[in-house]
């Protein structure tokens, strides 16, 4: 079938990136668990689908776009930051399910001060500066920001409430050296770009830790299609990510036959997958954490167990898929 042509089913919509590292991320997410996401005609079709699940229509939207269409219910799926979705929601829970951080799009929303202001170190010294600031000049102390609702709700939480907010439509970290606004609220990986416009971080200024997450919508529709194309995504990646944080451990029974594997595999958080080892094969097989690994073989070493080898999975499926199962117990 065509990129074209319609289901008669309802497609689940999944909303990636349009462009850059933040869509080569997203395709390199899905492809680890074994999801191609296939980009109709060209870069500038902005549709697509997802290889080997069927119903599933992909669409490639900016990133502001997609908190927008995961809020509306027009996106099922999305994958954007975190504060997008924090700063464009009211109702963060009540509209979108955060289901796992991604690991990639990492920044940070902070506020950020001149540094020749040397006395201001605290969210509770701005208190000072917005009444020294209406006493000299009259007016209100101003914050350059994109993020509005962010700023509004972080000011309210330290007690700051004299200030006015202008909205920044250009660099942000510029807005104080052209006179525009005294401090600013904006987005920063190292940080490099506000201490180059001679602004620093307040010791409490951090508003939000954000990275790239996969996020569902609680607003769409979702029937009986869309919930089995979502249980067969999230079914792959529940399993590359179970696959990734865990290892196999393999070894050979004792000769005589008897091992406390229970209290081993309690001891380092180890599951027997394929339950307790037959006496006729004689190969325990377990899996636990990638941390655990060492501590595990050393333990089945002391208990005499033979030939103990450790195994890389390349997927680990289960019945069991929390990932799926938090937000399907959300849908009506």
């Amino acid at each position: 079938m065509s990129l074209s042509e319609t289901s008669s089913v309802d497609p689940l919509v999944l909303a990636v990136p349009s462009k850059g590292r933040l869509q080569e991320n997203a395709n390199a997410f899905f492809a680890r668990a074994g999801l191609k996401l296939a980009q109709g005609s060209g870069a500038r079709d902005y549709r697509g689908k997802l290889v080997g699940v069927p119903n599933v229509e992909v669409r490639y939207l900016s990133a502001s776009e997609i908190a927008s269409q995961l809020a509306s219910g027009a996106a099922h799926l999305g994958i954007t930051g975190e504060d997008l979705i924090r700063e464009s929601l009211p109702d963060v829970r009540g509209q979108v399910e955060l289901l796992t951080p991604l690991g990639f799009g990492n920044a940070t929303v902070v506020v950020a001060v001149p540094q020749a202001w040397i006395d201001v170190r605290a969210m509770s010294d701005l208190d000072e500066v917005a009444a020294e600031m209406r006493a000299r000049h009259g007016r209100r102390l101003r914050i350059a920001t994109k993020y509005v609702n962010l700023t509004r709700r972080f000011f309210a939480e330290k007690g700051v409430a004299d200030y006015r907010i202008v909205e920044s439509l250009g660099a942000t970290e510029g807005a104080p050296a052209a006179g525009s606004a005294e401090i600013v609220v904006d987005i920063t990986t190292t940080g490099a770009t506000l201490a180059a416009n001679a602004l620093k971080i307040l010791d409490d200024g951090i508003i939000l830790r954000s990275e790239a997450n996969l996020v569902a919508s609680l607003n769409a529709a979702w029937g009986e299609g869309q919930r089995a194309a979502f249980r067969a995504v999230m079914g792959r990646i529940a399993a590359e990510e179970r696959a990734r944080t865990t290892r196999e451990v393999r070894a050979g029974l004792p000769e005589d036959g008897t091992i406390d594997l229970a209290t081993i595999a309690g001891l380092h958080e180890a599951e027997l997958p394929y339950g307790a080892p037959r006496c006729a094969d004689g190969e325990i097989v377990l899996r636990c954490p990638e941390a655990a690994v060492f501590d595990l073989a050393d333990a089945l070493v002391r208990a005499g167990a033979r030939a103990v080898s450790v195994r890389r999975i390349d997927y680990a499926f289960a019945a069991e898929n929390p990932l799926a199962e938090r937000l399907l117990a959300r849908l009506p």
